[in-house]
C-alpha cells in the first residue's frame, strides 16, 4: 500500500486528518455568519429566515453539490478546479476561461479567509476584557497568521495529525453549545421548513441581499474539493456527516438564543459567544482561536495545490515546489506562501475588524463556484449522464450561485473590490503565461532529426574538435520523436560545435492524470543518440536529473547503452563518462515587429520571468552540470530595411 493510499483509504486516522485539514473554513463560519445576517435589531422573521437559509444552503450547496456530486469528478483521486479542467479540457478550448477565472478567484478570496477567521475568534476577548483596544487585537491576529504560514513548510501531514483532535473537540463544542440552547427554546426548529427562507428572501425588506451574508456559511466548500487528494472522498463524506450535524446544531442554537432576545439590539454582541456560560468563555475563545488558525489551513493547502496544477497546465510561472513529506498530494510552494502571508497582513491592516471583512468576503468565491458548476456540467455530459439531468443541474446551481453572486455584488464598494482586484491580477498572470506558451510553441521551428544523424556521428568521431562532454543532454519541447528544435541543431553544430560520445534528447510530456510516471526510449543512432520521453502527471515533481539517471541505469543494465568513458586511459579503468545538460532559454529578440496584443503579452511574460527561477531549477537539474544557452525568440523579423551604401 503506497503512502497516498494509506492516507486516503477510509480509516480512523484518515477521518481525523480530514477534520484537521478540510473543514477549517466551513467549520469556523458560525463565528461570524449569524452576526452578519442579524446586524442589530433581533427580528424573529430575520432569525428564522436566516437559519432556514443557512440550513438549506449547507444542504444544497455543500452536501449535494460538493460532497455528493463534485467529489465524484476526481482525477485519479485529485480534486480542485484545475483537476476538473484537466478532465474536460479536450472537449473545448474555451473551457480554459472558466478554469482561469475560477482558480484565480479561489486564490484571491483565500487572502481574506485567514484574517476573518482569526479576527472573529480573537475579538471574543473583548467580551472578557472590554478595555482591550482594537490595535492590540490587530497585532495578535497578525502574529497568529504569521506563525501559521511559518508552519506550512512542515507539510499538511504533520498539520493534519496535530489539528485533527483539536477540530474534533471544536465540532463537539459547537454541537453541545447549540444543542443546549435548542433544548431551552425548541421554537427555532421551525426554521427547518424552507418556507421561512422563502419569506425572508421574497417578503422581508431587503431580504434578498442578505444572501451575501448567508453565503459565508459555505465558502469553504470549494477548498473541500481542492483538498480531495489529501484525504480521499470516503473520509471526506463520512466526516462531513459529523461536521454538518455539529454546524446545524450550533446555528440553530444561535437562532434559539436570538429568539430568546427578540426585539433587543445586539450592540456588538456575537451570538456565537453568547451561547457560552461566563465561566467557559475564556476557554471557548481559546478553542475558537485555534480552530480559526486551522480554518486558514484549508485555503492555504488548497492554494498550494492549485498553483502546482496551474504550473503543469502552463497557467502559472514555473516556481519552486517543495514536498515536505513522502505523501503524494502534500506540497509546499514557498513563493505562494510569502504572497499569501503579505496579502493576509495587508487585509488585516486595511479592514482591522472582522465585521468589515464580512462586508468584503465571499464575492470572489461565488465566481469560483459558478465556474466549477460550468466545468462540472461539461464533465457530467462527458460521462453520458442524461441530458435532462445535466440541464436541471446547470439550471439549479446556476440559479443558486447566480443569486449569491448578485447579492454579493453589494459588497463591492465595502471591500469586495479588494478580492476582485487580486483576482484580476492573478487572471492577468495566468492569461499571460498560457498565451505566451502558445505563442512560443507556434514560433518554435522544428526540423526532422534523421537528416542530421550522420553529421552527429561524424562530429562525435572528429578528434580535431575538443570534446564538450562525454554525454550531452538537451531538453527538447518537440512532441514527436522524429523532430527536434532547429535551435538545438544550431547549438550543436554552429554556435560552438559540441562534440560528445552520446547525445541525449529529453522531452517531458505532462499528462492529464495526476500521478503518471512513465518513459519511452527511442534509439536515434546506435551508441550515438537517444531520445527519452517522460510522461509525468500534472502533480508529479519534475526531478528530471533523478529520473534521467534511473533511465540510464536501466539501459545499462539491459546492455542497451555503454556509458563508460571513451577516453582510452579512462575506459581501461571503467570510468563512467560525465553528463552535461543544456537548456535553451528564450529571450525576446530586438528584431521584432508583431501585433500589439502579442507584444504586450510577451513583454509581460519576460518581465515576470525575471523574478522566478530558471527552467533548469524547475526541472530539478544539478546546477554544476547544466549549461543554460540563451536563444532569441523572433516573432516577425523586420524585413524591409531602408539601408543605402555610400562611397
Amino acid at each position: 500500500m503506497d503512502a497516498k493510499h494509506q492516507h486516503t483509504a477510509i480509516s480512523t486516522a484518515g477521518l481525523l486528518i480530514a477534520l484537521g485539514i478540510i473543514y477549517g473554513d466551513i467549520g469556523t463560519s458560525p463565528l461570524y455568519v449569524m452576526k452578519a445576517i442579524v446586524p442589530e435589531l433581533i427580528d424573529p422573521r430575520l432569525v428564522l429566515g436566516g437559519i432556514s437559509c443557512v440550513l438549506w444552503t449547507l444542504t444544497l450547496q455543500t452536501t449535494i453539490k460538493y460532497v455528493l456530486l463534485t467529489l465524484n469528478a476526481d482525477n485519479n483521486g485529485e480534486g480542485g478546479i484545475f483537476s476538473l479542467y484537466a478532465l474536460v479540457r479536450r472537449r473545448a478550448t474555451w473551457l480554459t476561461i472558466p478554469a482561469i477565472i475560477g482558480g484565480a478567484a479561489l486564490l484571491a478570496d483565500g487572502v481574506i479567509t485567514p484574517p476573518i477567521s482569526v479576527a472573529s475568534a480573537i475579538e471574543g476577548l473583548k467580551q472578557v476584557y472590554p478595555q482591550l483596544s482594537q490595535d492590540v487585537i490587530v497585532y495578535i491576529v497578525i502574529a497568529i497568521i504569521a506563525g501559521l504560514f511559518l508552519l506550512q513548510s512542515f507539510g499538511t501531514q504533520i498539520v493534519g495529525k496535530a489539528f485533527g483532535p483539536i477540530m474534533l473537540l471544536w465540532f463537539s463544542m459547537l454541537a453541545l453549545l447549540g444543542g443546549s440552547w435548542i433544548i431551552q427554546n425548541p421554537e427555532i426548529l421551525k426554521a427547518v421548513n424552507p418556507y421561512y427562507a422563502y419569506m425572508l428572501l421574497v417578503e422581508y425588506p431587503g431580504g434578498f441581499w442578505l444572501l451575501g451574508a448567508v453565503f459565508l456559511c459555505t465558502t469553504g466548500a470549494e477548498a473541500l474539493y481542492s483538498d480531495l487528494g489529501h484525504c480521499g472522498k470516503g473520509n471526506i463524506r463520512i466526516s462531513w456527516i459529523f461536521v454538518k450535524t455539529a454546524l446545524v446544531l450550533n446555528y440553530f442554537g444561535q437562532g434559539a438564543w436570538l429568539l430568546a432576545h427578540q426585539g433587543q439590539q445586539l450592540n456588538g454582541r456575537n451570538p456565537f459567544y453568547e451561547l457560552m456560560p461566563s465561566w467557559f468563555l475564556l476557554i471557548g475563545i481559546g478553542i475558537a482561536t485555534i480552530a480559526a488558525i486551522i480554518a486558514s489551513q484549508a485555503l492555504i493547502t488548497g492554494s498550494f495545490t492549485l498553483v502546482a496544477e496551474a504550473i503543469r497546465l502552463n497557467m502559472w510561472p514555473k516556481v519552486k515546489l517543495n514536498y515536505p513529506t513522502d505523501v503524494k498530494g502534500q506540497l509546499f510552494v514557498p513563493s505562494m506562501n510569502r504572497l499569501l502571508l503579505l496579502g493576509c497582513i495587508g487585509v488585516v491592516l486595511y479592514f482591522r475588524e472582522s465585521s468589515n471583512m464580512e462586508a468584503a468576503y465571499g464575492l470572489a468565491i461565488t465566481l469560483t463556484m459558478l465556474m466549477t458548476t460550468l466545468l462540472l456540467t461539461v464533465w457530467l455530459r462527458s460521462r453520458r449522464v442524461p441530458m435532462v439531468v445535466v440541464v436541471l443541474f446547470a439550471l439549479l446551481y446556476g440559479g443558486i450561485e447566480g443569486s449569491f453572486l448578485i447579492a454579493n455584488l453589494i459588497k463591492f464598494p465595502h471591500g469586495g473590490w479588494v478580492s476582485l482586484a487580486i483576482g484580476a491580477a492573478l487572471i492577468a498572470v495566468m492569461y499571460t503565461w498560457l498565451r505566451a506558451y502558445y505563442i512560443k510553441r507556434r514560433l518554435t521551428e522544428f526540423v526532422k532529426i534523421e537528416p542530421y544523424m550522420e553529421a552527429l556521428k561524424q562530429l562525435s568521431d572528429d578528434d580535431t574538435v575538443p570534446k564538450y562532454s562525454t554525454h550531452l543532454v538537451f531538453m527538447t519541447s518537440a512532441e514527436r520523436a522524429s523532430e527536434i528544435e532547429s535551435k538545438i541543431i544550431y547549438s550543436i553544430f554552429q554556435k560552438r560545435p559540441k562534440r560528445a560520445d552520446i547525445y541525449w534528447f529529453v522531452h517531458v510530456d505532462t499528462t492529464d492524470e495526476p500521478y503518471t510516471m512513465e518513459y519511452k526510449v527511442h534509439e536515434l543512432a546506435p551508441d550515438d543518440a537517444f531520445r527519452i520521453t517522460f510522461r509525468l502527471g500534472f502533480r508529479v515533481e519534475q526531478r528530471i536529473n533523478l529520473y534521467f539517471r534511473k533511465v540510464v541505469e536501466d539501459l545499462v543494465r539491459n546492455k542497451e547503452v555503454d556509458i563508460t568513458s571513451r577516453y582510452e586511459s579512462l575506459s581501461k579503468q571503467h570510468v563512467t563518462g560525465d553528463f552535461r545538460f543544456v537548456v535553451l532559454e528564450k529571450f525576446l529578440s530586438v528584431e521584432n515587429d508583431f501585433p500589439l496584443v502579442e507584444k504586450l503579452v510577451m513583454q509581460a511574460y519576460f518581465y515576470i520571468k525575471q523574478f522566478i527561477a530558471s527552467e533548469d531549477k524547475y526541472f530539478g537539474l544539478d546546477t554544476s552540470s547544466v549549461k543554460v544557452e540563451k536563444v532569441p525568440l523572433v516573432i516577425t523579423p523586420v524585413r524591409d530595411v531602408a539601408l543605402k551604401r555610400v562611397m
